[in-house]
């Protein structure tokens, strides 16, 4: 996701503290809130014990970019001690959090959304990354108490890498691949298949005094291959779908199921599956009354391995949508280009004009023009 420098923006966290507000303020204000209709589809919601899940899934990640998924495995118990340590983190005074600022340019610790950088307006929330280890920033917030929450990310994290490869080749074998013909899929004691470090981000969305002027987290798509989105049990997250020529694109609420994990379609299984799976594009509403929070697990490659699209998906006269791309190369794209890295990286297809080739420069240039340029 995009980088910017926090440094103004911690600046501003250290006056605010949102629930000292009765009302929103000018600098959290959007002027735009409902911008497409909503809708009441229903996301897919499957059981991962069916027989049948790979195909199901398959056909969610094809037309909607997203389901939820049940009998996964991970026990009720750790999701609770996850949400409670995850509350008692933000529950904490804006003073404390900030001893885990996050770092101009950094990865980890306490901060905003790094999409912030190409807003005018702030978000109703504030967020908290972990990549790998969580001891060295959970100890800047608790020096002599930070075992629970620890416990709690690190025992999560245990569970969601085998889920992560599960759901990895049930998306494969849904596109009538097997795990042979992607081998870094399949987990490896070989160094050179190293899987990368485990991101974990946390997020809190504090109760509003007016929700229909403020936003949570504005509409993007994930870079990874998936996200698993433990949501809690307050409504927040939307999906955006219908997005086609017969359909107008609606707002759809994805519901709390009680032990039920949401998986978000990435950008890079896009390119992997040469566009038949859909990035989804989601966002985070907030509401009158209680905070929401959510835990955000970003599934990816290693770091060296180039993502594009699997040969045997083509047709006879369909080549590559998307050129070859890494995962950190593709996180670059998006720090500089917001939701339009995707097209950045598109290939021509055959009759179109050879400045598609130089799409990246174009947007680049246009974003500039618009936002000024995003501090990396």
């Amino acid at each position: 996701m995009p980088s910017l420098s926090d440094q103004p923006l911690i600046h501003h966290l250290q006056q605010f503290e949102f629930k000292t507000l009765t009302e929103v303020p000018d600098s959290h204000a959007w002027p735009v809130v409902n911008d497409h209709p909503h809708g009441d589809d229903a996301v897919p919601v499957i059981d991962l014990a069916c027989p049948d899940a790979a195909r199901l899934i398959g056909q969610a990640c094809e037309e909607w970019g997203a389901f939820q998924i049940t009998g996964h495995g991970v026990p009720v118990d750790l999701l609770d001690r996850l949400e409670a340590q995850t509350r008692r983190l933000f529950s904490l005074p804006t003073g404390q959090k900030l001893k885990a600022a996050r770092s101009p340019g950094g990865v980890t610790g306490y901060g905003i959304a790094n999409i912030s950088a190409f807003f005018s307006k702030l978000f109703w929330s504030e967020g908290f990354t972990i990549v790998g280890s969580p001891h060295d920033e959970a100890r800047k917030l608790w020096p002599d108490d930070s075992a629970e929450f620890c416990g709690a990310i690190e025992e999560y994290t245990s569970w969601m890498k085998p889920l992560g490869c599960r759901l990895m080749l049930l998306m494969l074998a849904s596109l009538g691949l097997s795990e042979g013909e992607i081998d870094w899929a399949v987990p490896s004691n070989d160094t050179t298949h190293e899987a990368p470090a485990p991101v974990i981000q946390l997020n809190s969305y504090p109760a509003c005094p007016d929700p229909d002027r403020a936003m949570g987290l504005a509409e993007h798509t994930d870079s990874s291959l998936f996200t698993v989105l433990y949501q809690g049990s307050v409504r927040g997250l939307q999906l955006l779908h219908g997005n086609h020529p017969t359909r107008r694109a609606r707002w759809v609420t994805v519901p709390p199921l009680p032990g039920a994990l949401v998986v978000n379609v990435g950008d890079l299984s896009h390119i992997l599956s040469n566009g038949r799976f859909q990035s989804v594009t989601h966002r985070a509403i907030v509401n009158r009354t209680q905070t929401r929070i959510s835990v955000a697990y970003f599934y990816g490659p290693p770091a060296h391995f180039k993502i594009a699209p699997i040969e045997k998906l083509m047709g006879p006269q369909q080549g590559p949508a998307y050129r070859a791309v890494t995962w950190p190369e593709y996180l670059t794209l998006k720090r500089r280009l917001y939701n339009q890295a995707l097209a950045s990286i598109r290939l021509p297809t055959e009759g179109e004009e050879e400045s598609r080739t130089n799409t990246s420069e174009i947007i680049t240039a246009a974003y500039t023009r618009r936002h000024g340029e995003a501090k990396v």
